[in-house]
């Protein structure tokens, strides 16, 4: 089975984050691999133990994204591939699923994985765009998958209840949290993961042009949420307790 990877390098969830001249100041921020894509590189894992093939993570950026796909190889990915993305200007999640599609519109493959969103943007089209692009089918937010000849049983989360679906390969899915428990790296795997193959692609060698790449949305503004205000404290006896919240919302918050 040939599984590929989708993997995106996120800033840490517990950072701080600062805020300047409309954009995210990321200078002095800790870098992850994207939570959910841990998902999915866990998932490929196991199904690969279950029934043989290759791994190989795929992720657009630049040379700063080596150490997050070193830590992919190091729990057990074959290999690896980036898109270098430096010459363009912007890109979202269009031009990223494009460039990713371009790529693996010349491999072979079985069946692909990404992460259900990304921490920073969360806009969770990545992966569907990839499957439009390539005319496969596609399941999101999936929980369980198992996989028997060119068949797979995928069960997805639909708003805290369940899907069951059976699907044909080729497919992509994206992966849900509750999929699987993510390994971490071991001694061994991380010694491995540094003799492993990290292929870099030009954005020129898949030919596409440049208006093809434009971004398709923008961000047109970036700003921190608002500070939460101190809570109330309402004592006394229950009936008492209702008319002081009433008196609350009515006169100080102006609700009812």
């Amino acid at each position: 089975m040939k599984i590929f990877v989708l993997l995106k390098r996120t800033f840490d969830t517990e950072e701080k984050m600062i805020v300047s001249g409309n954009e995210i100041d990321d200078s002095s921020a800790e870098f992850i691999m994207n939570p959910y894509d841990e998902y999915a590189v866990e998932e490929a894992i196991v199904l690969r133990e279950k029934h043989g093939g290759e791994i190989t993570v795929v992720t657009v950026g630049d040379e700063e994204a080596e150490k997050e796909i070193r830590t992919a190889l190091a729990m057990g990915a074959d290999q690896a591939v980036l898109i270098e993305n430096g010459e363009i200007e912007e890109c979202d999640s269009h031009t990223t699923a494009l460039l990713i599609a371009s790529y693996l519109k010349s491999q072979e493959y079985d069946l692909i994985i990404g992460g259900n969103f990304s921490i920073d943007n969360g806009s969770g089209q990545v992966g569907p765009r990839i499957a439009e692009h390539l005319g496969i089918p596609q399941v999101t937010t999936i929980t369980k998958i198992e996989v028997t000849d060119r068949q797979a049983v995928v069960t997805r989360d639909a708003d805290g209840d369940e899907e069951i679906i059976e699907v044909s390969l080729p497919l992509l899915v994206t992966a849900q949290q509750g999929l699987n428990e993510p390994r971490y790296p071991s001694l061994p795997g991380i010694m491995k993961a540094k003799k492993k193959t990290i292929e870099t692609i030009d954005v020129d060698d898949l030919e596409l042009d440049e208006e093809e790449l434009e971004a398709k949305s923008s961000v047109l503004e970036v700003f921190l949420p608002s500070p939460k205000e101190s809570g109330v404290m309402i004592e006394g006896e229950p009936t008492e307790q209702v008319n002081q919240l009433i008196s609350y919302l009515h006169t100080t918050k102006k609700v009812i």
